[in-house]
């Protein structure tokens, strides 16, 4: 499967997600893939659902054994009776710049700082962020090149003149010769995990409730580029999306397109609502009691007599 997916050239993080996937799947049964059906996928999705995972790790799995059983066990009739579950759609979260400037000022260590302050500048993934390299800056044309985005395609961002000052004094500080964000070891990149563990560390002291990974960087991004008047399809090459659909969701936490929704409001004479009187109570009348109901009150010996009125 590994070498099926190397002659693909599929990414080395999706080759290290299927087959942790694959791996999770014959351990559950005690046996090889090879040997299980279609059915006993339809006990494992079962199961991943009783555990209540997400739908984006539901949805992994179900892709990973997808491509075991249709690609390298060339049981292609058994894809169809594997099917995906149907992710719900939720409106990104977006920070204000008071909040994301707050963020940043929590944040101790200043590779982090200022890792976190270049996917907010760009619109970069974690994963593009770390990847950075010296070589990759175009202080010429003000831009950065991701060189391995997500499906493995490069693209260039706008680099602001502030950033540019700022990742220049930071590289300073360490010199590296290959990469800007470097990890432990110098010779490797810092690890996409490390920036996820500082944020939620964070968060807690900034007080903010919401919950949120490193992405609400980039989801605040795109939507600042859509306040400030940039098209669609701008933002689009500028965030890497496959699809227009994908990036006109930012549309929906535009704040200058919530508020043109909420001016029809706005025409309703709403002082002259406040002094209309609420209608008085219907007086109920009483309810007539049928014929069959006064023929018994008249036979039940148990019932008590009318009252004289004198």
């Amino acid at each position: 499967m590994i070498e099926d997916m190397q002659l693909r050239n599929r990414s080395p993080v999706t080759t290290q997600a299927y087959v942790r996937y694959v791996a999770q799947f014959a351990k559950f049964f005690g046996c090889s893939p090879e040997k299980l059906t279609p059915e006993h996928v339809r006990k494992y999705q079962l199961h991943l659902l009783r555990k209540k995972v997400s739908w984006s790790t539901f949805n992994q799995s179900v892709c990973a054994l997808r491509f075991l059983y249709g690609t390298t066990l060339g049981r292609k009739d058994d894809i169809e009776r594997l099917p995906y579950g149907k992710k719900p759609k939720r409106v990104p979260v977006v920070l204000s710049r008071d909040e994301v400037l707050e963020l940043l000022r929590c944040i101790p260590s200043r590779k982090q700082r200022m890792l976190l302050t270049t996917m907010y500048a760009t619109g970069m993934r974690v994963g593009e962020a770390v990847n950075l390299r010296v070589a990759d800056i175009d202080s010429r044309r003000m831009t950065l090149l991701v060189a391995c985005g997500k499906g493995n395609k490069q693209r260039l961002v706008p680099l602001s003149p502030k950033l540019l000052t700022e990742l220049r004094l930071f590289w300073q500080t360490h010199c590296n010769p290959v990469w800007l964000f470097p990890g432990v070891r110098p010779h490797k990149p810092l690890s996409a995990a490390a920036p996820g563990r500082h944020l939620q560390r964070v968060k807690i002291r900034t007080g903010l409730k919401r919950r949120f990974s490193t992405h609400v960087l980039r989801h605040t991004f795109a939507t600042e580029l859509l306040e400030a008047g940039v098209d669609l399809f701008s933002i689009q090459k500028i965030l890497g999306h496959r699809s227009l659909s994908t990036t006109a969701h930012y549309t929906h936490v535009r704040r200058s397109h919530l508020q043109e929704a909420c001016k029809s409001l706005d025409l309703l004479p709403l002082e002259q609502l406040r002094q209309v009187s609420d209608p008085p109570p219907a007086v109920r009348k009483p309810s007539r009691r049928s014929k069959s109901a006064k023929s018994s009150a008249t036979t039940d010996p148990n019932s008590s007599p009318p009252q004289d009125p004198a």
